[in-house]
C-alpha cells in the first residue's frame, strides 16, 4: 500500500503536491489543513484521513478571518489524533510530534514543524512530510510517501516540491 503524506497546507492546494501524491492508495494529512477545499482536492486522489492542527482550531480560524463569528464546524469534525492499521502496521497520526508519548505503534506521522524528517526512535519510524503550504522562512516545500507491505519493513520518502 502506498500512502501519500501531507501536512501544514494552511489552506493552500498546490498543484505540484497533488501531482506528487498521484497513485496513492490513501492520503494522510497531519494537520493544519486550513480549508476544507484542501481535503476535497486530496479526496480526488484517494481516501483521505486527516487530523486537526493548531490552525484548524476555532479561535485560529476566527483570528485569520478577523471576525468574532463562530468558526465553521468542518475542522471540529477532524480528530486531534488518529490510529490506523494499514497492511498490519499500526500508524499513529498527530500534529505535533512533541506531544507523542509512548504508544504501541510502528509508524508515527506528524507535521507542525514544517521540517521534513524521517527518523527511527526505539523501533518506531517517525515521519514528517514537511509543509505543502505557504513557504515558511527558508524551509522546503514537500510531501512524503509511506510504503506499507506485509512482510517488509515500512519505507518512507520525502518528495521536495521546489
Amino acid at each position: 500500500m502506498r500512502v501519500g503524506l501531507i501536512a501544514d497546507t494552511h489552506g493552500l492546494v498546490r498543484p505540484e503536491a497533488l501531482k506528487a501524491l498521484e497513485g496513492a492508495d490513501r492520503v494522510l494529512h497531519a494537520g493544519d489543513v486550513g480549508d476544507p477545499a484542501v481535503l476535497d482536492a486530496l479526496g480526488a486522489i484517494a481516501p483521505v484521513h486527516a487530523i486537526r492542527g493548531n490552525v484548524d482550531e476555532p479561535e485560529a480560524i476566527r483570528r485569520r478571518r478577523g471576525t468574532k463569528k463562530p468558526a465553521e464546524d468542518w475542522a471540529l469534525e477532524l480528530p486531534e489524533t488518529l490510529d490506523l492499521t494499514l497492511e498490519g502496521f499500526r500508524v499513529h497520526v498527530l500534529h505535533d510530534r512533541k506531544l507523542y508519548g509512548v504508544g504501541n505503534h510502528d509508524v508515527v506521522v506528524a507535521g507542525h514543524s514544517h521540517q521534513p524528517l524521517v527518523e527511527e526512535r526505539a523501533g518506531v519510524i517517525h515521519v514528517n512530510p514537511g509543509s505543502a503550504g505557504p513557504r515558511r522562512f527558508s524551509l522546503p516545500i514537500s510531501v512524503g510517501w509511506l510504503e506499507l507491505y506485509r512482510g517488509a519493513p515500512p519505507r518512507t520518502e520525502i518528495v521536495p516540491l521546489d
